[in-house]
């Protein structure tokens, strides 16, 4: 059932117009405009120009989105948090709900740094959301209903699929669906660079390998098998997988892989606030 049950439209409001703020506010148009109105602030004015054909309307300053909006999806960069949160704290009041897709940012920093009561969400989403393929974990912090909560989600369902993760589990799941793009396309780039050294072409390579991607993760999730029934599937005895297998056992792949999600989560420590 829809978060949107009432009839009355969500005021939605985004204060940063980058890559992700705008694939959301697109997205939103896309699947949720006859539900939501959508006005945004970005210091280069000239990225809200682009959205205006999107439904998206333009604000002076970061406050008039609070003042005007519900909902506010604050969609800057880590770095620039306290200086924005310090600009708007006087606007902020108990009925708004504040959304951050900032890595380390915490819902207490928010409150600390605007009022006590605040209602914050807080979600890591993924730059494949940009393709309406995003994997976007959310946190329901103190004081914002379910209904509110609700909302939230059915947004960034308009771009991919969403999971709901305990809010102390935030900077983990960076690793996870976040930061978890790079780490395949450096894997992608493997295959492909072996397959270019071996004479065969770049682009079909990828090509087959890019579609290799996707039905094993259509695998993982409809098969109803196992990860490891799934590698079983594909594992003929004395065949060339299991020599392939081999080497990445030897070489500890799965330790690597634990050590760069270790990685991850320490630097999104490093980066809390």
């Amino acid at each position: 059932m829809s978060a949107f049950t009432n009839g009355e439209k969500v005021k939605v409001g985004f204060i940063g117009a980058g890559n992700m703020g705008s694939a959301i506010m697109k997205g939103i148009n896309l699947c949720l405009s006859y539900k939501v109105d959508v006005c945004a602030f970005d210091s280069y004015s000239d990225k809200l120009a682009s959205l205006a054909e999107c439904g998206v309307s333009p604000c002076k300053t970061a406050c008039d989105v609070v003042d005007n909006c519900k909902y506010i999806f604050l969609a800057v960069k880590p770095q620039n948090f306290g200086e924005l949160l310090e600009e708007i704290k006087g606007s902020v009041t108990e009925d708004k709900v504040i959304v951050s897709i900032a890595a380390g940012i915490t819902a207490d920093y928010i409150r600390s740094s605007t009022i006590p009561g605040a209602k914050v969400v807080l979600v890591m989403p993924n730059t494949p959301f940009l393709l309406g393929e995003g994997a976007t974990a959310l946190a329901k912090c103190a004081h914002v209903s379910d209904d509110e909560f609700a909302v939230v989600r059915e947004i960034f369902e308009t771009g991919g699929i969403t999971a709901v993760v305990p809010e102390n589990k935030m900077k983990e799941i960076i690793a996870v669906n976040g930061s978890s793009p790079a780490f395949i396309y450096l894997f992608a780039k493997g295959f492909v660079d072996y397959a270019v050294s071996e004479g065969i072409d770049g682009k079909a390579a990828l090509e087959l390998f890019a579609q290799s991607l996707i039905g094993s993760a259509k695998m993982l999730t409809d098969s109803g098998k196992s990860v490891d029934e799934l590698i079983k599937m594909v594992s003929s005895p004395g065949g060339t997988t299991l020599k392939g297998l081999d080497e990445l056992y030897d070489g500890n792949l799965l330790g690597v892989v634990r050590r760069c999600c270790e990685s991850c989560t320490k630097r999104a420590f490093e980066l809390s606030k």
